[in-house]
């Protein structure tokens, strides 16, 4: 969908009305459902099984690299602050167990994406850079082409790292942006000028990534509806090909370093939506397409193609593009998907450590899906990527009569009928344009987890 008209579909009454806290469904059930019944010998099971099942389907990596030299402090991120990068070596040592580990169970399946999130990826020294690069080239069969995607902060990244990079086999980077005016980096502690990330974009330009993304954060201390319209159009300066514009989630008693964030000086609800509302019209007059939540792309970027095309899906680094693939996860608190199942290894190095030197997969807890669980996951992440959904394809694909299964869900969906955001039909359920600001909330209907217990006060608000 075109962004032409998206400023005028935040209406500030329907934002008031479901600006609720909810999941961002980078997985269903989510992440905060899983319990320590599920350990390693379920996830090797898991492998084993889809060995059978999956022979000759791609599979995607990630890996979730913790350090940082500075703690930026709205962050809710898994991470370690340090400033001695020989504890990152120590960890790249445990890292090749893991994968050693984890290459053992697998048959002839290739990787078409991989992906490093953290933390900080780029505080890793050259060398160690280079060799974990190497330990997944040489325990994996990568897909000619293969996506691989690194997360960067452009403070530890300049134009020779990038070189690095390229020279590891990275195609795609993700630069972390926020914000560019010098008194909210000084309120989150995160002083980064234009300069840094500017060289480092034009760098990955120059050695052929073939995308580049940014990511802002708006709802940030001291923010202002101008301040904020001058990064975004040094951004737009920029022309990255997908720009993440992530709202900032103040949960201070499950993120330690948000208490450093003084209240006080938030945005207001209103100066936040008249913030989200002029950065959609800039990236609107700059021609980028609305993907969906809190993602934009240029039109002719892979992720928008994919929009276009159906193949868009949504996993734990957000939207992506497809097909959907088991996904392999390495490192403290990384969460693989395997078949019908998610699991995650243990959040602190200690932790992580101790299971690997017993040499035992560091996995601590998951989740198995029932039958009713793989069906509403297909109906979320459709609703998510697709913004409509059929009700015969359902039934094909999962023996379930749809209007009678979800009966409850259909009558809960009829208040966003009667708004405008969804339109349902007798064998589709379709989202309005201006219902796609708040999917997270329809797709929310048919949490069967969520609806059970209602307690939202884990997730982040949806506008």
């Amino acid at each position: 969908m075109q962004t032409q008209s998206l400023p005028a579909l935040l209406d500030p009454a329907l934002v008031r009305r479901f600006d609720l806290n909810g999941p961002r469904y980078t997985s269903y059930p989510t992440a905060d459902r899983f319990h320590a019944k599920f350990g390693p010998a379920d996830f090797a099971a898991a492998m084993g099984a889809r060995e059978i099942g999956a022979i000759g389907q791609p599979l995607s990596i990630y890996a979730h690299l913790p350090f940082c030299d500075t703690v930026c402090f709205y962050c809710g991120c898994n991470k370690i602050g340090t400033r001695d990068r020989t504890r990152a070596t120590r960890y790249v040592d445990y890292l090749k167990k893991e994968i050693d580990r984890q290459a053992s169970l697998l048959g002839d399946r290739r990787v078409r994406a991989m992906h490093w999130g953290g933390g900080t990826p780029t505080f890793l020294l050259e060398e160690d850079l280079r060799r974990l690069a190497k330990m997944f080239r040489d325990a994996f069969d990568f897909q000619p082409g293969a996506e691989v995607a690194i997360e960067i902060d452009p403070r530890s990244c300049g134009a020779e790292r990038m070189h690095v990079l390229a020279e590891a086999g990275f195609n795609r980077a993700s630069f972390g942006v926020q914000d560019f005016d010098p008194d909210v980096q000084r309120a989150v502690n995160r002083i980064q000028p234009y300069e840094l990330t500017r060289d480092a974009i034009q760098a990955a330009r120059k050695l052929g990534f073939k995308s580049v993304n940014a990511d802002l954060i708006y709802g940030l201390p001291r923010q202002t509806v101008e301040s904020f319209t001058r990064t975004v159009e040094s951004v737009l300066d920029l022309r990255p090909d997908r720009i993440a514009l992530y709202s900032y989630a103040h949960l201070p008693t499950r993120f330690k370093p948000q208490v450093r964030i003084v209240s006080a000086e938030l945005p207001q609800a209103s100066t936040k939506l008249a913030i989200l509302t002029r950065a959609i019209e800039r990236f609107n007059a700059a021609g980028y397409v609305y993907i969906g939540m809190d993602h934009f792309a240029l039109p002719d970027d892979e992720l928008a193609r994919a929009q276009r095309n159906g193949t868009l899906i949504r996993n734990f680094q957000g939207y992506s593009v497809g097909p959907d693939t088991d996904l392999l996860a390495f490192g403290v608190s990384a969460i693989a998907k395997v078949g019908a199942t998610y699991s995650q290894n243990a959040k602190d190095l200690n932790g992580y450590y101790g299971a690997l030197d017993r040499g035992e997969l560091p996995i601590v807890r998951g989740f198995s899906l029932s039958a009713d669980d793989v069906v509403r996951r297909s109906i979320i992440g459709t609703l998510m990527c697709q913004f409509t959904l059929d009700f015969p394809a359902v039934e094909t694909a999962h023996l379930v009569d749809f209007g009678q299964y979800f009966a409850a869900e259909l009558g809960m969906l009829r208040e966003f009928a009667d708004l405008g955001l969804v339109e349902i039909t007798a064998d589709s359920i379709s989202v309005t344009p201006r219902g796609r600001f708040f999917v997270r909330a329809i797709a929310a209907v048919f949490d069967r987890y969520l609806q059970a217990d209602r307690d939202r006060l884990a997730y982040s608000r949806i506008i």
